[in-house]
C-alpha cells in the first residue's frame, strides 16, 4: 500500500522507485501483485501516461488513511513509552493554581524531570490553540468547543458566613431569608446576583444583594471572615476553613448544583505525553482522600 501510494503522490514508477530507493522494476513487481490479490487494475499505463483507473482512485483514498492511522498508531505506543519532555505551557484560575496547583509542582516536576513547566494564572478567557497552550484547568460549565475535557474533581459550591455574621443577624433557614441579608457578589458569574438552590422542594433562584462585589473568590472569602456578609463558595475554597471551624455552611438543606474542574487540551489522535502525565497526577492527587474539599 505504501508503495502504490507512493507512486500516485510521485507520478510515475520511476520517481517512486527514486524516492523509496528501489529499482522501478521492484516497484512495478509490488503494485503488480497489489492488482493480482485486489483483483482488479489500479492504474491505467501507457508508454507515455499513468493515470488511476476508478477503482484505483477510491483505493488511493483508503490506504491513505490507513497509512496514517498505522503511523499515529506506532507513534502513540512510542510515546507511551518515550520519557515524557519538553515545555508544557499551562493556564490555570488564579486562586485554584495559588492552592492546589503550585504545591503540587515539586513532587511532578521530581517525576518528571525533563519537563519544563510554563505556567499561566489569570482568570481571563484564553484561546488555547492561538495561544500556544498545551493545557488549562478550568471550573464550571464548559462552553461548547472542540477541545478534549477530562474531569479532574466535582466543583461543589456552598452557602457560608462567619459565626461572628450569623450570630448577630441570624442564620437563614430557607433560601428567600438571603434577600433580607447581605450578600458577597461574585462578579465574574454570569448570573451573580441569581443563585440558585437545589433543595426540598426542588430548585429555587434567589435574587441577592449586598454592599460589595468582587471579581476574585479569594477576596469574598477574606470579607466573610470580617464578618462582612454571606458568600457563594466553592469547597475547594472555603473547605479547610469551615472544617477549622472559622466558617459556617448554612441552608444545609439547599445544594447549590455541582459543576466540575476540568483539564481541557486541544484534540488530537493521541496526548503527547507531558500532557498526559501532567493530568493523570492531577486525578491522581485531587482524589486523595486527604483532597477531599475538590
Amino acid at each position: 500500500m505504501g508503495i502504490f501510494v507512493k507512486v500516485v503522490n510521485e507520478g510515475s514508477f520511476s520517481a517512486a522507485a527514486r524516492a523509496s530507493s528501489l529499482t522501478p522494476s521492484a516497484v512495478s513487481k509490488q503494485v503488480g501483485r497489489l492488482e493480482d490479490r485486489l483483483g482488479a487494475r489500479l492504474f491505467n499505463r501507457t508508454t507515455r501516461h499513468l493515470s488511476l483507473t476508478e477503482v484505483g482512485r477510491g483505493f488511493y483514498d483508503r490506504c491513505c488513511q490507513i497509512l496514517v492511522d498505522v503511523e499515529e498508531a506506532e507513534d502513540a505506543v512510542a510515546n507511551l513509552h518515550a520519557a515524557p519532555r519538553g515545555t508544557l505551557k499551562l493556564n490555570v484560575p488564579v486562586a485554584f493554581g495559588r492552592l492546589w496547583i503550585t504545591g503540587l509542582i515539586p513532587e511532578f516536576m521530581q517525576r518528571y524531570p525533563e519537563i519544563k513547566l510554563d505556567l499561566n494564572l489569570h482568570d481571563r478567557f484564553v484561546d488555547l490553540l492561538s495561544e500556544g497552550y498545551d493545557l488549562a484547568v478550568r471550573i464550571g460549565d464548559l462552553e461548547d468547543s472542540s477541545l478534549i475535557a477530562r474531569k479532574l474533581a466535582a466543583n461543589r459550591r456552598v452557602v457560608c458566613a462567619s459565626p461572628t455574621y450569623l450570630e448577630k443577624h441570624g442564620s437563614p433557614k430557607k433560601p428567600s431569608d438571603l434577600e433580607n441579608h447581605d450578600c458577597l457578589i461574585y462578579a465574574s458569574r454570569a448570573f451573580r446576583n441569581d443563585w440558585r438552590l437545589d433543595g426540598p422542594d426542588g430548585e429555587e433562584t434567589v435574587h441577592v444583594n449586598g454592599a460589595v462585589e468582587t471579581n476574585n473568590p479569594e477576596v469574598i472569602m477574606d470579607l466573610i471572615g470580617q464578618d462582612m456578609g454571606i458568600g457563594l463558595l466553592p469547597l475547594w475554597l472555603v473547605g479547610p476553613a469551615i472544617k477549622a471551624g472559622k466558617i459556617s455552611e448554612i441552608l444545609p438543606d439547599y445544594h447549590v448544583p455541582d459543576s466540575a474542574i476540568y483539564a481541557i487540551y486541544p484534540p488530537g489522535r493521541h496526548l503527547s505525553p507531558k500532557v498526559r502525565v501532567f493530568v493523570d497526577f492531577m486525578v491522581e492527587k485531587f482524589n486523595l482522600p486527604e483532597n477531599n474539599f475538590i
